[in-house]
């Protein structure tokens, strides 16, 4: 288990394509006032340029800056530059590791696993890609290196922002989010950006990063909205207009009341039930409520379509829908009125996507046998870890009382008890990132361990 002694050193990893702009952040990370005192390594063919008068003992490896800052030019190992860094460890509260040049991030975090020595005195806080927003179209399809900085990335800045229309920008965040869909991502102008949000942001500190950002763990979801509806027992009618695709995946669930625990769980029931096959319902026809009930509903090409839904008992419902109703014009009508929800939410989802680059996320209710869990992620990451950039999950194992939270880089592994689950209802998630990875693979891999 990893040790987490809050006095270790954090480290940030920088990363980004020729021309992106991260030689402008660092230099504005060298040279603002911004009251920290940062460590850079940079490696032996580093393009910073540092101005004669910013170095005080420009013949040392190790120079004090007029901000505070230290730089450290690299000249050897990466093991032996932070040991010997290490030594000075008063001079500074943070260290940078720019990575300009490496095809692959991974082995610059992979040093915080394999070595216990630097376990013990440092944690790799996350991994931060500079994008150039104008010019990254030339090279994320073709681009090992640019594909990987963007997968390895727990923090991304879309930069050069004034130089790309705002559509544009759409396009290129939707893009990567479908290659890393955990990263946060800020958009900026000449690498201009607050400090907190690329230094001690806990992207690769699970519990420091779910307070920072309480959705960045989300999964992606095989339905993008639901609804929650209090509603008499009788018949209704879910009418819909023409949209995007033919059909709509839909599900109605039973909540026992309309609290946030009783919404969870009928998440997770949805998860479940739009994992079974489709069952097409034509128009006029009716759909059956509850778990395990995944309708496909078969749409007029010309004109509204209506569907029936009769609920026998009163209470609270919530309706998941594959895409959003907006894009239908859909509403649930009683016999003489459109019913607005009680609460409605969004979900971030799962859409398949072409690009060798994606992330597969993975929700699912209930508890996992250990020994299954460990002798399937070991077979996972011997076969396939090279492919597996990064993955994370916080997990609910048989006979824990607190929750399990790991992560890894390719094939390297860590995990560790965390804070009790309490009165948490307990679930499993998991997010991988990597290149042509299998979602069915890996979900069905992920549900054999579940107890049964």
């Amino acid at each position: 288990m990893m040790n987490t002694v809050e006095t270790r050193v954090p480290v940030t990893v920088l990363t980004g394509f020729l021309g992106s702009g991260k030689t402008t952040l660092l230099n504005r990370i060298l040279t603002e006032n911004h009251g920290k005192k940062i460590a850079v390594i940079e490696n032996e063919f580093g393009e910073v340029g540092i101005d004669n008068d910013l170095v005080i003992g420009a013949e040392e490896e190790i120079f004090e800056m007029n901000n505070g800052c230290i730089c450290c030019t690299v000249r050897g190992d990466l093991i032996r530059i932070l040991g010997h860094l290490m030594k000075r460890r008063d001079k500074f509260d943070y260290i940078m590791i720019e990575t300009t040049g490496m095809a692959d991030p991974g082995p610059v975090a992979q040093t915080f696993y394999v070595d216990d020595d630097m376990q013990q005195k440092l944690r790799l806080d996350a991994i931060v890609t500079v994008v150039d927003a104008k010019h990254i179209w030339e090279h994320i399809d073709d681009s090992d290196e640019a594909k990987e900085q963007v997968a390895f990335a727990d923090v991304i800045l879309l930069n050069k922002i004034d130089l790309v229309a705002p559509e544009d920008l759409d396009k290129l965040e939707a893009r990567i989010k479908s290659m890393n869909s955990m990263a946060k991502i800020y958009r900026t102008r000449d690498a201009v950006v607050e400090m907190d949000k690329i230094l001690n942001v806990g992207g690769f500190n699970l519990d420091r990063a779910m307070e920072v950002d309480p959705k960045f763990m989300e999964p992606e979801y095989p339905f993008e909205w639901s609804g929650t509806y209090e509603l008499a027992a009788g018949t209704y009618e879910w009418v819909m207009g023409a949209g995007p695709d033919p059909v709509m995946g839909m599900a109605v669930l039973p909540l026992a009341n309309s609290g946030m625990a009783a919404q969870e769980a009928a998440l997770m029931d949805a998860v479940l039930t739009f994992a079974e096959e489709e069952q097409a319902v034509q128009a006029g026809a009716a759909m059956h409520m509850g778990k395990g009930r995944h309708h496909q509903l078969v749409l007029n090409k010309d004109g509204e379509t209506i569907f029936k839904i009769t609920l026998e008992q009163p209470g609270f419902y919530q309706l998941f829908t594959e895409h959003h109703p907006d894009e239908f014009d859909a509403h649930l009508c009683s016999t003489d009125a459109v019913l607005d929800p009680l609460q409605t939410r969004e979900y971030k989802p799962d859409h398949e996507h072409d690009e060798e680059v994606t992330s597969v996320g993975i929700t699912l209710p209930g508890d996992l046998h250990l020994e299954k869990l460990n002798g399937w992620l070991s077979q996972l990451l011997r076969v396939h870890g090279q492919d597996i950039f990064r993955m994370k999950g916080v997990l609910s194992v048989r006979g824990w009382n607190e929750r399990f939270v790991f992560q890894g880089v390719h094939m390297l592994f860590d995990g560790r008890p965390d804070r009790p689950w309490g009165s948490e209802l307990r679930h499993n998630k998991m997010i991988f990132i990597g290149r042509n990875l299998d979602r069915t693979a890996l979900e069905g891999g992920f549900r054999a361990c579940l107890v049964s």
